[in-house]
């Protein structure tokens, strides 16, 4: 591969370096450009002499200001980078670049399981939710077991999982910010592959009494009875019920529990459901440089399909959208749903604030060393994968989805609280696109990996599902790719195509976002 560099907007002052080796000191390119400096992949070159203070340029921004003086051919690192303010939230545009509605996208489909309350899943999964962690060793001896002595009887249903958590107890459950982990819960236990109805696994004790879990629901004690028929009643059985005597007890009255609702699930069959049912959330995580040119863009393209299609888009990651947030004011379709984008901004200062942090803790050793340095340059990055379209809604922390189109979904940025919040919110397909590799992945949902190089999904070929690096490389557009993704999704969505990390069983702990104090 002969010497190649992306500069993505004319006005850019730097660029990054796309040769999977890097590109030493001397390296001449067909621009006139020379780098008087080894430069390592993915990170970035200055294309002109910047003179100390002066802008740097990437992605037509600002993304910080030259510490020293830099000339043409040096290696852009963090510490010649001084970062700039993020953007006031006091005059940002609000509503006054909203995209005309799109052209609808129809005749998509996918083949998922429809459920009493509504909703889609692309999984069929018997899940056990728990009220506290005291209980959680318990629920999972029991699965073992089920997962040997039963599923094998139950070929149409595809796991069994607990909705465990930290949560529950020694904490301040009456705290305002209590009401995030708290809903966050309820709603994981409620998920669309779980078939929306939960089954509650209570220690009896516990601050998190399964009424506060659930409180539209109608608890029914199941270590006294199954009822005689589910319609939409979750049920909850107590570990320290009289009735159970022993361990032993307790577990085998986990799996009785367990095949009522095996037994329910196994009768189901995937149908024919429109795009529009998927409710679809995008994430980054081990991002670089280069998260931004490809990857990012394609699942933005992919967002846009989805769009048209009709069904519901989620971004979210706080931090690392703070920075860009005066490119997403002026797309809100009305003044007030700008607003509530400020004020998830602003709570989120807030809370930073209070425990003496700033956005630019976000940034990771590995984000740096992959080119990028600092949150200002990640957030132009990766606001990329909200697409185009109108911001149609904005959900606080452990809401649920309700509407079709894009909508931000207040979460952190860490990989597995923001993909745990997203689940709560509904989320029964996930889009995750890295840079530098992570074998992250959900119990509860598909979890599509789209790699930023070349380099990277070629190391990691049983891992990534999509490889957007072809991009950088001139082998394929955005647009190639981002109907490459969109069929994928389909596929995934419908059962037709497992993802890697389903084949190797490569699934993260659940991770609610818990604000408040613990006592």
């Amino acid at each position: 591969m002969k010497p190649h560099y992306v500069q993505v907007r004319p006005e850019d002052n730097v660029a990054i370096i796309v040769n999977p080796e890097g590109l030493p000191a001397g390296t001449a390119f067909d621009s006139g450009l020379s780098l008087n400096e080894a430069v390592p992949h993915a990170n970035k070159v200055a294309l002109l002499d910047i003179s100390s203070g002066q802008p740097i340029r990437r992605y037509g921004a600002v993304i910080g200001y030259a510490e020293r003086d830099i000339p043409a051919g040096t290696w852009v690192r963090e510490d010649l980078v001084r970062m700039p303010e993020a953007p006031s939230l006091e005059s940002l545009a609000l509503a006054t670049e909203v995209p005309a509605p799109p052209e609808p996208l129809e005749g998509y489909t996918f083949e998922g399981f429809r459920n009493r309350d509504g909703s889609v899943g692309t999984k069929n999964i018997l899940g056990l939710a728990t009220t506290v962690q005291c209980v959680a060793p318990t629920v999972e001896h029991a699965i073992a077991r089920i997962r040997t002595e039963l599923l094998p009887r139950y070929s149409n249903v595809d796991d069994v999982i607990s909705v465990s958590h930290a949560y529950g107890c020694g904490v301040a459950i009456d705290a305002p910010d209590a009401a995030i982990p708290i809903r966050s819960i309820g709603r994981l236990a409620r998920h669309p592959n779980l078939g929306g109805e939960p089954l509650v696994v209570s220690l009896g004790c516990e601050k998190m009494q399964p009424d506060r879990l659930l409180p539209q629901s109608q608890l029914v004690n199941a270590s006294k009875g199954l009822p005689p028929v589910l319609e939409l009643q979750p049920y909850v059985m107590r570990l320290q019920d009289e009735e159970l005597r022993g361990f032993g007890s307790m577990v085998e009255a986990i799996m009785r529990f367990a095949e009522r609702r095996l037994t329910e699930l196994d009768a189901r069959r995937r149908v024919t459901c429109p795009a529009a049912d998927l409710v679809v959330g995008v994430q980054c995580g081990g991002s670089d440089a280069l998260s931004g040119v490809t990857a990012n863009p394609t699942v933005g393209f992919a967002a846009d399909l989805l769009v048209r299609a009709g069904a519901s888009v989620m971004f979210s990651e706080v931090t690392e959208i703070r920075d860009a947030v005066h490119l997403l004011t002026p797309r809100c379709a009305t003044e007030d749903i700008a607003r509530d984008l400020i004020r998830e901004m602003r709570w989120y200062d807030d809370y930073l604030a209070r425990g003496k942090a700033d956005r630019s803790a976000n940034t990771t050793p590995g984000n740096k060393r992959g080119g990028l340095a600092n949150i200002v340059e990640k957030a132009l990055g990766s606001v990329a994968k909200s697409g185009t379209m109108a911001l149609t809604d904005v959900i606080s922390h452990g809401e649920k989805v309700r509407s079709k189109g894009l909508t931000f979904a207040a979460t952190p940025a860490g990989d597995f609280v923001c993909g745990t919040q997203q689940l709560a919110a509904g989320m029964n397909l996930h889009i995750f696109t890295t840079g530098r590799g992570t074998p992250y992945g959900l119990a509860m949902a598909p979890v599509i990996k789209v790699s930023s190089n070349t380099a990277l999904a070629e190391r990691w070929y049983d891992l990534i599902d999509l490889d957007a690096g072809r991009i950088a490389s001139g082998e394929a557009t955005i647009e190639q790719v981002g109907w490459e993704l969109f069929r994928l999704m389909l596929d995934v969505a419908s059962g037709r195509k497992k993802v890697w990390t389903d084949h190797w069983g490569l699934h993260n702990a659940l991770s609610p976002f818990n604000p408040g104090p613990v006592t």
